[in-house]
This record gives structure tokens, sequence and C-alpha cells, in this order.
């Protein structure tokens, strides 16, 4: 069975809180770890109401708390939204805390207006550019290069797995050059997915990190006792995104039966767009779903996103998905 994983952006309910959120992501990361998931990573986001991990490693370290085997990691940290330093300390910190369980997963985008870039006291356009030099200096970092002026304490000489997260082909070209797991936020990008991981593989060069290709693919998952309840705890993420395309975001809302025969053709479209990596339904349905896109893709591995309004519904959705791919 092709390794599983969990993207949690550790959604906020309509009506419900931040503490509840943060309680919710560590139950959802101890049934990711009962059930066999081989990795829990978050995601960075700012200024959402709807999401609550924008501070990352402390979120981590609160899921590492209540884990003890699955690793844990970012899926991922905005690189411009920080300096390498201050990343290879948390992220040797974390590694520190919980030895050999930590995944850095970095990207370039960091999704940010005027408004965040001045709070963040970054010009963040700049950072991007930055993006490939500041990804070396913090492998140089978390290694301990002894060239570097500076020594990150903690984080030198730590365990820390880095990846590459992409959504176009630059994450890919950079991953490959410089030897690193690759994950393709193909849930809400599926555009340039294939030609990606082609690209990808094709140039990969080894690395002292890694010696072959591995690339991870991203999918909307959720899977119920039948496909009509799928589709209805899945309702709610569908709102939350057509909600976020044309400007009216917040925070998750409660399911709605047949959400999407209510929506105007543009706003089908969107969905069935990011649906092309989208596997909702009976544990069947989403056996053959998976299985498809993996023979497709030849991905090393898949990690599942997908927020219910409900957290037990999607921890039961874990559970049916490993059962019907151990199927």
């Amino acid at each position: 069975m092709i390794p599983l994983s969990v993207l949690d952006l550790v959604p906020v309910r309509e009506g419900g809180t931040l503490a509840e959120s943060y309680a919710a992501t560590a139950s959802l990361a101890r049934a990711a770890e009962r059930h066999g998931f081989k990795r829990f990573w978050v995601a960075e986001h700012h200024t959402m109401e709807g999401i609550a991990g924008a501070a990352t490693a402390v979120v981590l370290a609160h899921v590492g708390h209540a884990t003890s085997t699955i690793r844990i990691g970012s899926g991922g940290i905005m690189l411009p939204n920080h300096n390498p330093f201050v990343i290879a300390e948390q992220f040797g910190t974390l590694d520190a805390l919980f030895p050999g369980r930590i995944d850095l997963g970095l990207g370039r985008a960091p999704g940010a207006g005027p408004q965040l870039q001045r709070a963040l006291r970054k010009n963040l356009h700049a950072a991007a550019e930055m993006f490939p030099q500041d990804v070396v200096e913090l492998r140089a970092l978390l290694a301990g290069d002894p060239q570097l002026p500076i020594q990150a304490t903690p984080g030198q000489g730590s365990q820390v797995e880095m990846w590459m997260l992409g959504s176009s082909l630059f994450g890919a070209q950079l991953a490959a050059q410089l030897g690193m797991p690759y994950a393709f936020a193909s849930h809400f990008a599926p555009d340039h997915l294939d030609a990606a991981l082609k690209l990808y593989r094709e140039r990969f060069e080894p690395s002292a990190w890694l010696e072959r290709p591995h690339a991870m693919a991203a999918m909307t998952v959720f899977t119920a006792e039948t496909d009509a309840e799928a589709e209805l705890i899945g309702s709610s993420q569908q709102q939350s995104f057509v909600r976020l395309r044309t400007g009216q975001p917040g925070k998750l809302p409660p399911p709605v039966k047949g959400y999407r025969d209510t929506l105007p053709g543009a706003a089908q479209g969107l969905l069935a767009h990011i649906g092309q990596a989208s596997a909702i339904g009976s544990p069947a349905t989403v056996r053959a779903a998976i299985g498809r896109f993996v023979e497709r893709t030849g991905a090393d591995e898949i990690v599942v996103s997908g927020a219910t309004y409900d957290p037990a519904a999607r921890e039961r959705s874990l559970e049916l998905t490993i059962e019907a791919l151990a199927a």
C-alpha cells in the first residue's frame, strides 16, 4: 500500500474557538498515528480567521506532545516570511523535543498582500527572489556547516528532513537541483502536476540527503460509509473554497446537503477543476479514485487534505481511507 500522510490546516469552524481547533488538530494527529499514517503536516497561513496554523512551529510542538511516533512537520513554512536562521532554531528545537520525527516542508509563495508585508516588516517580493539561496543557507545551518560564520543552537546537527513544496515548475526544478524530496500541492492547484513531476524526476541530482527522486502528491479525500455521506461532510470545505475564490473567506461552515447543485456554473467549474485531485465517497469509491491518481502520477506518497465541520467525521474519514487502501 502506498504510504499515506495527512495535511491539516487547523480549521476554525463557525461557532467554534481557537482552543477547540487546536484540540481537534491534536486529536486528529492521534487518530492518524493510530491508523498508520506516515506524516502529519500543518500549513502556514496568515490573516485568515478560518485557519489557525499561522504559528506553525508552536502548533507542531502541540501536536508532538499529543503523539509519539508519527512524523510531524510543515506543509509548509513559507520561507519568504521568515529568515533561515530563525527557522533553523525553531525546527532544531522541535527535533530536540521529538527526535527523528520532524519534517520541514518549504514553500516560496508568501500569499501576502501589502498589509501583511508591512506587519511582517518584509519585502516579500524581494524575499521570494532570494528563496533558493535561503533554502541552501537553511540546509547548511541545520547540517552545522563549519564554514558558516554563525551556528544555529538549537538547529545545527539536527535530523530534520527537508522537503520542497510547490504548485508550479519552479519548485520542481529547485527540488531536483538540490536533491530534495518534493511535494506538489495538487489538492488546490492541479494544473502543472504532471509536468512538475516529470521535470523533477528527469532533472533530479542525487545529494547527501536523497539518492533518488521521491515525490508526494496531495489529494482532497473524504471517505464515509456512502458516497452521499462523503459528499455531505465534504461540502463544508467546498463552501470555504468557493467563498475564498470569490473574495468572501471566513470560518468553516456547516455541511449543506446537495451543495454543488445550488451553485452557478462558474462555481461548479471551480470545484470540478480542483476535483482532478480528489477522492470523495465510500471506501470503494475512494480506493478506486486514489488508485487511478497513483497510477497516473507514480507518486511515492499521498498526503490527504480535507476539513470537516465535525472533527469526528475527519477522524472517521482517515480510518476508512486507510482501511479502503489496505483492502
